[in-house]
């Protein structure tokens, strides 16, 4: 897939010229785009000015496409969904699908062509923190409404609480504030007194590791570089020196918070060097992925190098999640991978709130978005983003409850989640093995 430099290199005064000759090399690839980057799922639907217009800013190739391409894919189910049934506000929905290449510049570029160009009124958007860093002004700016099914650094809630984004941003996944906690309490739980950290050097990785420190040092654990974090460049090929860093001394285990190409390229040196040997390795949502085993690689005898690594990642537990693997089975086959659950929830608030305020922009579905995610008194609780919009329609109010959990959603854009606790086995399979939630 070809990159969007030459449209990175305009400045904004040009950009809506030249980044439309760019704009279809940054589809991801899938039945639902055409060569403009505007999807319309359902097959005899037609698209007119005045229909919801809504986009995706996910990463379908870089550091995290092995997970971004499956969130990339439960945007346009919903959008099909949504078709089928007659649309929002009488009229089908335009998906406009772009590639963020899990770079902040693409990303800022992209969200910038959503919002001054293809005039969508929200987004679902993006996974990587630095990404959303990236898009989320642009977005407050042009009052779109960003929803993030990923992106899970606490600065975002620092930021909202100081009034950055005038309400348009929120996430359906719970915020590393959450995450870190509840990884502090596994790793107490297993006996780790010592443990070392080592991070991808942004918002997601640095928000993570002071999350950690903070819940693990309170629960009685030592952070044993706490004083000389090991953070390593995004743009790295190479690892070496983090890897001696963040395993040395031998520490009880080594908290990695990582996408997974340079994660698995981390982990890789650390075997190759010896240095890992004996020391439990505890990863995040970032590196569950089920390519990362295979690239890190195995050993002489065969065996995974990452066999027995431990992690946490947000887990979906929502009373639509049956019904969502049951339309993924149908018509994608398998299971949805994760984050999916996240990003069908994000697309799905994205409609409702357009129903609930009877306009297709980015205001009206800001007005009512925490309406309809969460309800309130004589609220009726829904699971099927097509009933929620009949009823709408009628004029009630309602309480959709999606397929990630019950995605409500506070002042600051945040929800609380369950984290699922997984596991690599020696066949390279990822399970979960348990479920912990922060205290």
């Amino acid at each position: 897939m070809q990159k969007i430099s030459t449209a990175l290199a305009l400045s904004l005064a040009t950009l809506v010229t030249g980044f439309l000759l760019g704009a279809c090399e940054n589809a991801p690839t899938n039945n639902t785009s055409t060569t403009d980057n505007t999807a319309t799922p359902a097959a005899n639907s037609t698209t007119t000015s005045s229909g919801l217009k809504i986009g995706s800013l996910l990463p379908t190739t870089g550091d995290l496409a092995s997970i971004g391409q499956q969130m990339a894919t439960a945007v346009p189910l919903v959008v099909e969904t949504v078709n089928a049934c007659g649309g929002v506000n009488g009229q089908p929905v335009t998906l406009v699908a772009v590639d963020d290449q899990t770079d902040p510049k693409a990303g800022a570029a992209g969200m910038t062509k959503l919002a001054t160009v293809d005039k969508v009124a929200g987004v679902v958007g993006s996974f990587a923190s630095s990404v959303s860093t990236a898009a989320v002004s642009i977005a407050a700016q042009n009052k779109v409404m960003l929803i993030s099914p990923g992106s899970t650094s606490p600065v975002f809630t620092e930021k909202a609480q100081k009034g950055d984004f005038q309400g348009f941003w929120a996430r359906t996944v719970p915020p590393d504030s959450y995450q870190g906690p509840a990884l502090a309490e596994l790793a107490t739980k297993k006996g780790f007194k010592r443990v070392s950290t080592v991070v991808i050097n942004n918002d997601y990785g640095v928000g993570f590791e002071k999350a950690f420190v903070q819940a693990f040092e309170k629960l009685g654990g030592t952070v044993v570089n706490k004083d000389k974090p090991v953070r390593y460049d995004p743009k790295a090929t190479t690892f070496e020196t983090e890897a001696t860093t963040a395993f040395a001394g031998k520490p009880d285990a080594v908290l990695g918070v990582f996408y997974v190409e340079t994660g698995s390229l981390l982990l890789k040196s650390a075997y190759q060097q010896g240095v890992s040997k004996g020391v439990q390795v505890m990863l995040t949502d970032g590196m569950k992925s089920d390519e990362f085993p295979a690239q890190v690689g195995k050993t002489e005898d065969g065996k995974f190098i990452v066999s027995g690594v431990i992690g946490t990642v947000p887990g979906s537990d929502g009373k639509a999640l049956a019904a969502l693997k049951q339309l993924w089975q149908s018509k994608k086959g398998g299971a949805p991978g994760e984050f999916a659950p996240q990003a069908w929830d994000a697309a799905a608030l994205l409609v409702l709130a357009a129903q609930a305020a009877k306009e297709n922009t980015g205001v009206g579905i800001q007005s009512k978005l925490r309406e309809v995610a969460n309800g309130g008194a004589g609220a009726t609780e829904v699971t099927d983003v097509c009933e929620g919009l009949k009823l709408l329609k009628e004029g009630k109010t309602i309480n959709y409850q999606g397929a990630s959990g019950n995605v409500d959603i506070d002042a600051n854009g945040d929800v609380i989640g369950v984290y699922d606790v997984w596991q690599v086995g020696d066949d390279g399979k990822i399970s979960v093995i348990d479920k912990v939630t922060p205290k």
